[in-house]
């Protein structure tokens, strides 16, 4: 019997020192993984981002740590090379040095939803609506065809979030102009949330993020914020979603592999999966931008 076991741990013994050359390979192989640190807006982390880096993960073993913060942390961190990639809901703003030296791809399309609570009864806004809401002429539902109840319009802080620079742009066709909101928030995710609790709330936000929230995304102008309508173009507030990088970071060429994964059918199907419109999937809403702008220009001539 002692022989049987001496055998044994033998046995254990020498299959353990038969491994150790591979179990020291594959340590030092994860030690030399390549980690990139994405940051940047809720809107792109929930509209593709998080399944995107799973995938990529599991097909290369590169691993992406995801940290949210906004569309300006994700650019102009990534400009200051803190980050090895960016997500942003909106485009670098002219002259501002931090924004400099990061390089945005757009990769997605995303619309902007006015959410409202689901038992709110109102379904459809038009611009007009929006204009006056933001400019503090509409203040109760009763205004929009709802109940006579106060309402409660929450808005991001500042004028450079993603959100709050594209309303600007596509209802105001003013970077500069100011909002009459009933409370100001500094992020997308506790305003979504307020909506979901307050029937007498409302909101804008990414449609790629409102639609795994528990709200009602309003017709503009008898227009769903639906996949298809944001694909042709039909709904009007749409605009592209952002990755952004910087050519003179350390992991620049995994950074543009991530990138490339994200644009071939792999990735796009990924992004398509999640209910979000991939970029090259509607490449004439790029020509549509500029309707976009003109009709923002339009509305803009009316007196505040």
């Amino acid at each position: 019997m002692t022989r049987i076991i001496l055998a044994v741990l033998a046995a254990n013994l020498l299959l353990g020192s038969s491994l150790l050359p591979a179990a020291e390979a594959a340590t030092k192989e994860a030690s030399n993984q390549v980690t990139l640190k994405w940051v940047g807006c809720g809107i792109s982390k929930k509209a593709f981002m998080a399944e995107l880096a799973a995938a990529y993960e599991k097909k290369t073993g590169v691993k992406i740590e995801i940290q949210g913060g906004g569309a300006t942390r994700g650019i102009r961190e990534v400009a200051a090379n803190t980050a090895d990639l960016g997500g942003a809901c909106r485009y670098k703003i002219d002259g501002e040095g931090k924004e400099t030296s990061a390089m945005l791809e757009p990769v997605a399309w995303d619309a902007l939803a006015v959410i409202v609570h689901p038992d709110n009864p109102v379904n459809d806004i038009t611009f007009d609506q929006i204009r006056g809401l933001y400019l503090g002429k509409i203040t109760n539902w009763k205004q929009l065809g709802g109940n006579d109840a106060p309402i409660r319009l929450l808005a991001r802080k500042g004028k450079i979030s993603g959100v709050g620079r594209a309303l600007r742009k596509l209802v105001f066709a003013n970077y500069n102009q100011e909002f009459k909101a009933s409370e100001f928030m500094k992020s997308t995710g506790p305003i979504e949330v307020a909506v979901v609790k307050d029937v007498n709330a409302i909101a804008v936000t990414g449609i790629s993020s409102a639609r795994k929230r528990n709200v009602k995304n309003l017709m503009l102008d008898g227009k769903e914020p639906s996949y298809e309508n944001i694909r042709a173009g039909d709904y009007g507030l749409y605009r592209p979603l952002y990755l952004a990088m910087n050519k003179s970071g350390k992991n620049t060429e995994e950074v543009d592999k991530f990138i490339k994964f994200a644009h071939s059918f792999e990735g796009r199907t990924i992004i398509r999966n999640n209910g979000t419109v991939p970029y090259l999937d509607a490449l004439k809403l790029v020509l549509k931008q500029v309707e976009q702008e003109e009709r923002a220009n339009e509305r803009g001539l009316y007196q505040n």
